[in-house]
């Protein structure tokens, strides 16, 4: 992969066409449940400029392959490569290679696009000068369960911090959500770090901000994001992304955000209160000087006060009825503690070959 520190700034960057041809970008694996409607959406956009589609086949074991098979022998503007690694970067790189358009528009199976979207995008491509932008995701859910992890992607107390989960005012941004890219990124920077299995967008944008490029957050792109819809594979995804960041994190260090540490200290803070409580029935604190039973019997505080805000977080959530409510009260911890799980590993050992087991 090439990383050239070629100039991606505003004044850098030619004009785009009125209406210029994009290419949109999309790996899968094992999604037959959303393939067929992510690609619908993608062909439904209302747009008048070229379009084409360049999905990157995983080795599914369901019938994703055979479903986008039989799509595009109906519309000629669906395109495939295999890749037979599965790996999410290594399948975006080689859709990139297969495109022909100065746009090119990152997507994911979970996700269905706005009709607008593509119009917007372009605009504020076309507007700014932006090198990449992106917009608000929007998680939906079918039952219960998924409706209730929707509500964490979108709720400031379950992922926080990025605008595209909780919405914002227009504005230049550390990353984006899936992405509106001008070629040039990926004639400039080489594409997507194939050593991530995780987080490649994050490090592509640093490398687009580091070369000048402007990346910026709209949110007139709007996205709906269908989550995991089984609490195992929520706990399997979050465990690998915590893996991921922390390998991001020994990488490029300062140049993450400090949020990024919450999950893990929450972690620390919760298994050093499970120590203690453990110790006091076991009856080993007993012969401990009684200012250090007062002081160590403080390290409960965070985790309770940690218990009381998702219990008062669910509780506030009066628009969903009590099933929803229960689950969301579940997953905000198992998204927190097994993310910061993850980081916590992956920032001792790194990340490895470690894979999202929830697909």
């Amino acid at each position: 992969m090439s990383k050239r520190s070629e100039s991606l700034t505003p004044d850098s960057l030619p004009p785009l066409a009125e209406l210029p041809g994009v290419s949109y970008i999309m790996p899968v694996l094992n999604e037959q449940e959303h393939i067929a409607k992510a690609i619908t959406t993608i062909l439904a956009q209302e747009y008048d400029g070229d379009k084409e589609i360049v999905i990157a086949l995983g080795p599914s074991t369901d019938d994703t392959n055979r479903i986008v098979a039989d799509m595009a022998t109906r519309d000629p503007r669906i395109k495939t490569v295999d890749n037979p690694e599965a790996a999410t970067p290594i399948g975006l790189n080689l859709a990139v290679a297969q495109t022909t358009q100065p746009v090119i528009i990152r997507v994911d199976a979970h996700s269905g696009l706005a009709p607008d979207y593509t119009r917007q995008g372009v605009t504020v491509l076309s507007e700014t000068r932006a090198a990449n932008c992106g917009g608000l995701m929007h998680a939906r859910g079918k039952t219960a369960f998924q409706k209730a992890v929707a509500r964490a992607y979108m709720s400031p107390v379950g992922l926080g911090g990025p605008a595209y989960h909780s919405g914002d005012e227009a504005q230049d941004s550390e990353s984006a959500y899936l992405g509106v890219y001008r070629r040039e990124v990926f004639d400039h920077l080489g594409g997507f770090d194939e050593g991530l299995r995780r987080g490649q967008d994050w490090e592509l944008n640093l490398r687009i901000r580091g070369a000048g490029g402007r990346i910026r957050f709209d949110p007139r792109l709007q996205v709906s994001y269908w989550p995991r819809a089984h609490w195992s594979n929520i706990a399997k995804q979050f465990w690998a992304t915590g893996i991921w960041r922390a390998e991001l994190i020994r990488r490029y260090g300062s140049k993450n955000s400090i949020r990024y540490f919450a999950p893990p200290v929450l972690v620390l803070g919760m298994t050093a209160s499970l120590i203690e409580a453990l110790l006091q029935l076991g009856g080993q604190t007993k012969r401990w000087p009684r200012f250090l039973r007062r002081f160590t019997s403080l390290v409960h505080v965070p985790s309770f006060a940690y218990i009381a805000a998702i219990i008062a977080t669910a509780g506030k959530a009066k628009d969903c009825g009590r099933r929803e409510r229960f689950w969301f009260g579940l997953v905000l911890p198992t998204m927190h503690l097994c993310w910061g799980a993850g980081f916590l590993k992956g920032l001792v050992t790194g990340a490895g070959t470690t894979t999202d087991g929830s697909r």
